[in-house]
């Protein structure tokens, strides 16, 4: 797994499993955040990523509950057992009481309780913002990191040479509102976009790509 200090306060690590999947590390005063837990074999990289920089894992925060997003909860929970949280809307399908959008089965990918609702107070003791961003999935979030400029977009957008791209199709519930939400990028105006699905390139003056991006996504 590869780890990349994006910012000031933020690393990216990625592993290549036929597409790039990457999680974030936020350190703040009071340790270290994790931004999606991607996939199981991902945990060991995590936590080596966490003793590099020496401080506790405090919470863990979901852009949305897909299964390359929150497969390592179990395993990263075994050796930290933190709060784990997620947007209301994202609970009932990780719980599995609902099929996600466009899915015939509803899947199980965390035990009841285990995800909490995400609110104002988890976020910000990150450092980071909480922006309900649905369309991927219902409750999809994006996290803003107002001091350091940069947005974790989860799957709001992939990138595709440094440039917004729009989200997964066959993964996404509704591709008209995922674009709408990518709106977020022409009001908090970032300095900077990172995605889970891309390479380690980061978006630069995403304000400025997003009518352009918006205009070809819904082509």
């Amino acid at each position: 797994m590869k780890t990349v200090q994006i910012s000031e306060h933020i690393w990216k690590c990625s592993i290549w499993v036929g597409i790039t999947v990457s999680v974030w590390v936020v350190q703040s005063e009071d340790g270290l955040t994790l931004v999606d837990t991607g996939i199981s074999l991902m945990a060991g990289g995590i936590e080596k990523c966490f003793r590099q920089l020496n401080a506790p894992l405090q919470r863990i925060l979901l852009t949305h509950g897909h299964s390359d997003h929150s497969g390592g909860i179990v395993r990263i929970r075994s050796k930290f057992p933190v709060p784990v949280y997620a947007q209301a809307e994202e609970i009932p399908y990780m719980e599995g009481r609902l099929p996600y959008p466009g899915r015939s089965k509803a899947e199980k990918l965390a035990e009841p309780g285990l995800v909490q609702p995400l609110d104002d107070r988890a976020a910000a003791a990150a450092g980071l913002r909480a922006v309900h961003t649905p369309g991927h999935s219902p409750g999809h979030v994006a996290y803003y990191h107002e001091q350091d400029g940069v947005l974790l977009a989860g799957d709001l957008f992939t990138e595709k040479r440094g440039r917004l791209n729009r989200p997964m199709p066959m993964f996404t519930a509704d591709m008209k509102q995922a674009v709408e939400s990518g709106a977020v990028v022409a009001q908090l105006n970032p300095r900077l976009v990172s995605v889970c699905h891309g390479g380690n390139v980061l978006i630069s003056s995403p304000q400025e790509q997003y009518k352009a991006y918006a205009l070809a996504a819904i082509k």
